[in-house]
């Protein structure tokens, strides 16, 4: 590959428009989008592959979806599941990277696991620094402990959601080996702010309440932005699933390593089994169908 690669950011929900990326692409750690939201397979992730038609030169994820088998004989497609990668760098492999052959553009998620994921590939395959693939897991997870520069990164990413500017600046600094001091420096200033999210978090816990095998906080009343993935951590603590919900989106997680399947439980087609996001008019309906769940022992 020539240079260094148009880069381009995506959601399930929110995929870039293909005639706006460059030449071939790869897209890695976005998972195909499930029916809620908005969103759908059928109006989001399927025009994106027709749009990008041969130009796309391969997929890489490990979110489940049940639109998987239809790609099951296409070998641009690498789709696996949450249980089988916990998180994407992983599959990222100097063989995978060669067999897609030359990229323009890298498509990819927006957090810690999708820019390493980036990196890795912009890198032929290896990781930007030893240990990378095991950080991305641990963050991605919420199971173990990532070492303190993968924690600082992940804050600033998670301070700094909508800066793109930030995202670009990480893939570089992973994609040449994590070695630039004054970039890292950026970093930790910018992960400065995310202690203040996770204090808004914090104090937003004490407004959960148990019901059964469900924790419940309503997160509508705020003295400022708080960190989801920390409330719903907390949540988990207190409950075998935990919801958040605010005035937009009602919020579902359970533990990764659980076995609950809240996809399948709100009838859902796709997405991470244990964390799940619907529009906030789903509330009661979403608190009913839970309240109902049985957690295996």
């Amino acid at each position: 590959m020539g240079g260094f690669p148009h880069l381009a950011y995506g959601t399930p929900r929110k995929l870039p428009k293909p005639y706006s990326l460059p030449g071939r692409v790869v897209v890695l750690d976005v998972a195909f989008a499930a029916n809620a939201g908005g969103a759908s397979y059928e109006k989001t992730t399927l025009p994106f592959i027709q749009g990008l038609g041969s130009r796309l030169a391969m997929w890489v994820d490990h979110h489940d979806h049940d639109r998987h088998p239809d790609y099951a004989n296409d070998p641009r497609f690498v789709l696996r599941t949450k249980a089988q990668h916990g998180a994407c760098p992983e599959m990222v492999t100097p063989e995978r990277v060669a067999a897609a052959g030359p990229v323009d553009t890298i498509c990819c998620h927006l957090d810690f696991d999708g820019l390493c994921s980036a990196a890795k590939w912009i890198r032929g395959g290896v990781e930007p620094y030893e240990g990378a693939d095991d950080d991305a897991r641990a963050i991605d997870t919420r199971l173990g402990e990532p070492t303190e520069r993968a924690g600082v990164l992940d804050r600033a990413l998670r301070a700094r959601p909508r800066d793109e500017a930030l995202r670009g600046l990480m893939v570089r600094y992973l994609a040449d080996g994590a070695r630039d001091g004054a970039m890292y420096r950026e970093f930790q200033v910018a992960a400065q702010a995310f202690h203040a999210m996770e204090r808004e978090a914090k104090r937003l816990s004490a407004k959960y309440e148990v019901r059964g095998n469900l924790a419940i906080c309503d997160a509508r009343r705020r003295d400022g932005p708080y960190d989801k993935t920390a409330l719903l951590l907390i949540g988990q603590r207190l409950a075998p699933i935990s919801l958040v919900h605010d005035e937009t989106t009602v919020t579902v997680a359970a533990r990764f390593d659980s076995g609950i399947d809240l996809v399948s439980a709100l009838g859902l087609n796709g997405g991470m089994p244990t964390r799940v996001s619907v529009a906030a008019k789903r509330l009661d309906e979403v608190i009913e169908i839970l309240g109902r769940f049985q957690v295996a022992p």
